[in-house]
C-alpha cells in the first residue's frame, strides 16, 4: 500500500520504519520543522525526528501546520496519523483512496482529547488502551477499526505508560489494520456515545485545524481536542 504519514517524534519514525518493513511504501510525511524546544532550524539535530528521517530516504515532507489536501500526491492509499497536532480535514483525507485512520492512546470512546494519557493517569486507572480509528469531522469520535486493552502498571507516570505500553502497541494495531485494508476487509465500529469522556488539554495549545478557514480575513480554527495522540 502507498501510505501517507502526518505525525511527529519518534513515535511517527517508528510507525513508518514498520510499515517499510512490512513491505509499504512511504510516498510522503507531514511532520512539523522543528523538535519541541528548539529554535535553529539551521541545525538538523533539531529537526522533527519524522522530518529528519524521511530526508535522506527522499520522502517528501511538509510542514504539517500547513498540510492540506494538494500536498498529499496522487495514489495515496492509506493516510496516518500517528501523533499529529493538526487536525486531519476532509479535503485531505479524501486524498487517500482507501481509509484515513489514527491512533489515540485510550479505550475510545473514553477520554477522548489531547491529553489522554495523562487524565489516565490522573484519574488512578487501572487499565486502558490504544485505538485504531477512521478520521472524521469529529475529532477522535470516528468509527474504530481496531483496539485492545493493558494493564496500568503501578507506579506508571505519563511518559512511562507512553513509551512502554501504549506506543508499542500503536504500531502494531496501525500496522494490522492497514494490513486488513490491503486484504480488502475494512472494520468500522461505532462508537457508543453514551460512553463517551473528553477532557481538555492540560498544557498544550489548541488543536490547529489548517482547513477550516471559511470567509476571506478568517483565522485558522483550534479547538481544545486532538486528532490523535499524545505522547507525553
Amino acid at each position: 500500500m502507498n501510505i501517507y504519514i502526518s505525525g511527529r517524534g519518534a513515535f511517527a519514525v517508528q510507525v513508518a520504519e514498520a510499515f517499510e518493513d512490512a513491505g509499504h511504501v512511504l510516498v510522503g510525511v507531514a511532520a512539523p520543522r522543528l523538535r519541541k524546544g528548539h529554535t535553529d532550524e539551521s541545525h538538523p539535530l533539531a529537526w522533527d525526528r519524522l522530518r529528519a528521517w524521511a530526508l535522506p530516504r527522499n520522502i517528501a515532507w511538509t510542514d504539517a501546520d500547513t498540510l492540506r489536501a494538494m500536498h498529499v500526491p496522487d495514489g495515496v492509499d492509506i493516510l496516518v496519523a500517528a501523533h499529529s497536532h493538526a487536525f486531519i480535514g476532509r479535503h485531505t483525507r479524501a486524498r487517500a483512496s482507501v481509509a484515513a485512520i489514527g491512533y489515540h492512546p485510550s479505550l475510545l470512546p473514553l477520554h477522548r482529547g489531547r491529553d489522554a494519557i495523562r487524565w489516565t493517569i490522573r484519574d488512578g486507572d487501572k487499565v486502558t488502551g490504544g485505538t485504531v480509528y477512521h478520521l472524521t469531522e469529529r475529532t477522535d469520535g470516528g468509527p474504530i477499526a481496531a483496539q485492545e486493552h493493558v494493564l496500568v502498571p503501578p507506579g506508571s507516570t505519563p511518559q512511562s505508560l507512553w513509551r512502554e505500553q501504549l506506543a508499542p502497541l500503536g504500531v502494531r494495531l496501525l500496522l494490522r489494520v492497514v494490513s486488513d485494508l490491503a486484504r480488502g476487509r475494512r472494520i468500522e465500529v461505532p462508537q457508543d456515545e453514551q460512553l463517551a469522556t473528553w477532557e481538555p488539554a492540560m498544557d498544550a495549545a489548541p488543536l490547529f485545524k489548517p482547513e477550516l478557514i471559511a470567509l476571506p480575513g478568517s483565522v485558522p480554527v483550534q479547538s481544545d481536542s486532538w486528532a490523535l495522540h499524545a505522547e507525553p
